[in-house]
């Protein structure tokens, strides 16, 4: 059977045609490893997981590669390793930044049924061909030096733009580059700056006696070249990365490598808004994967549950990630599990499964099949098409516990402290008659002054362990502290 994909460049769903079907491609890109992964870090992940699986069932396990890289060099980071552990020198702050939140997102995707790739390179292993492409494009007239900077040459591209498809005005606006004296174009964007001191620095290319570090764009350029060659077959991603990073890696790699496409088919997952709204640390729903597992209006969640709630939607399609609909995807697997109990695994997946997957992916259909299989006690089949999804007809592995308003420890007294205020919020609410957006915080002051006191003891102690262990969890409650040199400052509170 054919699988059809559908491909933003052309903006149509085409049949899927590799260029050696021995050897079939993808790249994806991956996180910035800053932070806990929030559900809309999810999605790709999940989506381009389900293609993965799908690609390896029709070309056979051994023929297909499948590449996410590791953003671990970037503005975001070195801020974020400032702010958490201004006692140390940058460097080794962002190490700890680094190494800490790639081993939380692992955790987490390893909950959510997803295969690890075939390679996951980081751009910190990958200078060496970053500098590479830059020459190349220096040479061939595509970027230029200047005041130790190295930029892409955005009208040296005639046809810039054709995977956006916006015009000028917006591209210039959108890419929300710096506005800088040494730019020939207001679009040309950075593959290369100077290092502030102290900040990560290898040497520079193109006879730049000053060290730098590369811009985002050329990293996942470089990465995919490396493993996947100048042209591949898939290059996936969120929506939101369209422009300006994956016009700009089109750009780049073209240029360096003088060939018609990067990837011959681009595919985008849709945006994810919560309970209506698009998610926002701002609005106080901004709700990462972690948090999922651990505590999300009162439960925990499995990681399965999780999964599903995504798989429901088609990947295109915007997603509405609710409370209600993470309860019933967790219902729909806890009744087809309870039918798959005692049952051994063997190779039975749905054909017709196989079919609807071979629609770019088409959920409707293939959650369908699923109910059809279980109404008509095909449950071998079942098990079986579940576990090709990822899934592992495991009901032990769909607990749903509720957590613990109270036990004797920090977490716990802190969750309590948040839930309650969020009560006193909503009366608050009910009784002015009205949204609020900063309702008074009367609760939080006391315990959390209490979990800073005892977070500073274990700075000063140099237990970073357990410093650490406070600040995450107050995380996942919505609770950010900011280190200064002389202590922590009084946090924001969720809202």
């Amino acid at each position: 059977m054919d699988l059809k994909l559908y491909d933003t460049l052309t903006r149509e769903k085409r049949v899927f045609r590799p260029l050696d079907p021995s050897n079939v491609r993808m790249y994806v890109c991956g996180p910035t490893v800053y932070d806990f992964a929030h559900i809309g870090n999810a999605r790709p992940v999940i989506v381009f997981d389900v293609l993965f699986r799908l690609l390896r069932h029709l070309y056979g396990a051994d023929h297909v590669a499948y590449v996410r890289n590791i953003t671990d060099v970037d503005d975001k980071i070195n801020a974020r390793a400032a702010e958490e552990y201004p006692e140390l020198p940058l460097n080794e702050a962002i190490r700890e930044v680094t190494e800490k939140t790639d081993k939380q997102f692992h955790d987490d995707v390893a909950a959510l049924g997803c295969l690890p790739p075939t390679a996951e390179p980081r751009a910190t292993d990958n200078v060496a061909e970053m500098r590479t492409l830059i020459e190349r494009l220096v040479k061939s007239g595509n970027a230029y030096v200047a005041e130790d900077n190295v930029l892409f040459s955005v009208p040296s591209m005639p046809d810039y733009g054709r995977l956006s498809r916006r015009p000028l005005d917006e591209m210039i606006a959108g890419a929300r580059v710096e506005v800088a004296p040494y730019k020939k174009d207001p679009q040309d964007f950075i593959l290369w700056k100077p290092s502030k001191p102290g900040e990560p620095a290898w040497p520079s290319p193109c006879g730049i006696k000053a060290p730098g570090r590369p811009g985002w764009h050329i990293e996942c350029s470089a990465m995919a070249w490396k493993y996947l060659g100048e042209t591949f077959d898939i290059h996936g991603g969120g929506i939101d990365l369209v422009f300006p990073h994956h016009e700009n890696e089109i750009a780049q790699t073209r240029c360096a490598f003088h060939t018609p496409v990067m990837a011959n088919y681009w595919m985008h997952n849709g945006f994810l808004q919560v309970e209506g709204e698009k998610m926002s640390k701002s609005t106080g729903n901004f709700v990462t994967i972690h948090q999922l597992r651990r505590d999300w209006n009162g439960y925990s969640w499995p990681g399965e549950a999780l999964r599903l709630n995504m798989l429901r939607t088609h990947y295109r399609q915007p997603i509405d990630w609710t409370f209600n609909s993470l309860d019933e995807s967790h219902k729909i697997l806890w009744d087809w599990y309870g039918d798959l109990e005692g049952l051994q695994s063997e190779n039975r997946v749905s054909i017709d499964a196989i079919h609807y997957l071979c629609d770019d992916l088409n959920p409707s259909q293939l959650i369908a099949e699923l109910h059809r299989l279980r109404r008509k006690r095909e449950f071998q089949s079942l098990l079986s098409t579940l576990q090709f999804l990822g899934f592992s007809g495991d009901k032990s592995k769909l607990a749903r516990t509720r957590v613990p308003l109270f036990q004797n420890n920090t977490f716990d007294v802190a969750a309590q402290v948040v839930r309650e205020n969020q009560r006193r919020q909503a009366e608050f609410i009910s009784r002015v008659g009205s949204e609020v957006v900063n309702p008074p915080l009367p609760l939080i002051a006391e315990p959390i002054a209490q979990l800073i006191a005892k977070r500073d003891e274990a700075r000063k102690a140099k237990d970073f362990k357990e410093a650490d262990r406070i600040r995450d969890e107050l995380v996942t409650l919505g609770i950010r502290l900011k280190d200064n040199p002389d202590g922590t400052s009084t946090p924001e509170a969720a809202r």
